[in-house]
């Protein structure tokens, strides 16, 4: 499809959920399309709002979830959904009808996307009379595991005793049952009940996912299988959407400064995205690991990563004497450019999906630390499906992460986890571009969206 002129564009909306790892990929998603010649209408909470000046492309319309300061604290992202799902159906039909009858028919409204976590939108496509797709900001393979956490249930399997964790998980047989997102931020049932309903199409007519065929073959073929509707696998989203920043954090990029004295793939990055919570022991276990492997590295230190405390009191007495000019620490750093840097050769990651698409799309390697849901099986599919990865202990003691990262970053070990990755880096190139399966899939949804 040629970019139509802007008073010739078919209008989506796009319903997003208000966390880093959905508001991302979506916005992605936003713009994508209307490089192929849609309207974008952009639905957001206030809470975790985007900056619409970042955006200029897209129509922003607020939805007021009217949340208490107790129903967003850090930690329980289940309660916080299911608030967001009663609270913000009733201003999303209201915003967007009113938008609606301000269109002309040409840019008439056609189908609304919504992100999986916010379920609420098919009830509200249904009352407007319009198509409703579901995007899924996570893999095909976390997915399945989600799917099956009410036949585990059923079936007995869990919740599991911490002496069978090991064991292999019935009907998923390259996840273990450490590996499954269960009771992380709520308890087994809270867990089941939200994927119950995220799980459930209802009346969508099609799902998007933003990954990539070959990274999950076989699992693509079962969610299909389960899953009987239109299916549109078109990531990664950040190798083909627009340059723009979608963070809700401000990046320090006096860091990119930094990583430039620095020698080739000599460097370890170290995020654990944006909503984990540690512990000050654990901080102080990742400090002095770093400062004991004698690598260079990049350490992003949330202000907010440990409750209740203040970023100057996070990183341990001394630590930065000790390390010196081998270390830089930011709040938060710009990790696509990091991860796409010369001198980036490995990366500790908490294996969130978008972390993992932006690793592996550059090449770089990576230490797999998960700390809750979707990201238990991303960790297990780079250790031990695709290889590119080592499983880090999720108890953090310094001489453990000394040792992993000497293997990942030097060694024989670590030459064949990046010939791994260098080869998987080629194979996204590829599928992004004419020719490859994510590009085609994404031809083949814009047909869709046409056809309503």
């Amino acid at each position: 499809m040629e970019n139509q002129e802007p008073s010739k564009r078919p209008t989506v909306v796009i319903v997003s959920g208000p966390f880093q790892g959905h508001l991302s990929p979506m916005l992605d998603l936003g713009n994508v399309l209307y490089s192929k010649g849609f309207g974008v209408i952009f639905a957001h909470t206030v809470f975790n709002a985007p900056d619409p000046s970042k955006q200029p492309d897209l129509i922003f319309l607020p939805m007021q979830e009217n949340l208490a300061d107790h129903q967003i604290l850090p930690g329980d992202i289940i309660a916080l959904v299911n608030i967001l799902n009663k609270n913000c159906e009733e201003p999303l039909k209201k915003g967007l009808s009113e938008i609606m009858n301000r269109l002309e028919p040409e840019n008439q409204v056609v189908c609304i996307i919504c992100d999986m976590f916010m379920y609420f939108s098919e009830s509200v496509a249904r009352d407007l009379k319009l198509q409703c797709m579901i995007f899924r900001t996570s893999s095909a393979s976390s997915a399945l595991a989600y799917h099956a956490l009410s036949r585990l249930q059923t079936e007995g399997y869990i919740p599991r005793k911490d002496s069978a964790l090991d064991d292999v998980v019935p009907g998923l047989p390259l996840l273990r049952f450490r590996d499954i997102p269960t009771a992380d931020m709520g308890t087994l049932q809270d867990a089941i009940d939200l994927t119950d309903n995220i799980c459930n199409t209802r009346t969508s007519s099609a799902i998007i996912c933003n990954t990539v065929d070959y990274l999950e073959p076989d699992e693509i073929v079962q969610f299909q299988h389960i899953y009987p509707v239109h299916y549109f696998p078109i990531g990664p989203l950040h190798m083909i959407a627009p340059t723009s920043s979608s963070s809700l954090l401000e990046a320090d990029t006096n860091c990119l400064i930094w990583l430039d004295k620095q020698a080739p793939r000599s460097v370890i990055y170290v995020s654990v995205g944006s909503l984990a919570i540690l512990e000050k022991e654990e901080l102080a276990e990742m400090a002095w690991g770093l400062a004991s492997s004698n690598h260079p590295f990049l350490w992003v230190v949330r202000s907010d990563a440990v409750p209740e405390s203040e970023w100057a009191d996070l990183i341990p007495e001394g630590f930065m004497e000790t390390v010196g000019e081998r270390g830089c620490i930011v709040k938060w750093a710009p990790q696509k450019e990091v991860l796409g840097h010369n001198a980036v050769g490995g990366f500790w990651s908490h294996c969130g999906w978008n972390s993992t698409l932006e690793s592996i799309s550059a090449g770089v390697p990576m230490i797999c630390w998960p700390c809750f849901s979707d990201q238990k099986v991303n960790s297990r599919y780079l250790s031990h499906v695709w290889k590119v990865g080592l499983e880090l202990d999720h108890k953090l003691e310094r001489g453990v992460i000394k040792e992993s990262m000497q293997r990942l970053m030097a060694g024989k070990e670590g030459e064949e986890i990046r010939v791994r990755a260098n080869d998987m880096q080629h194979k996204m190139k590829m599928s992004v571009s004419e020719g490859g399966l994510s590009y085609a899939s994404l031809s083949d949804l814009v047909d869709f969206i046409l056809s309503f």
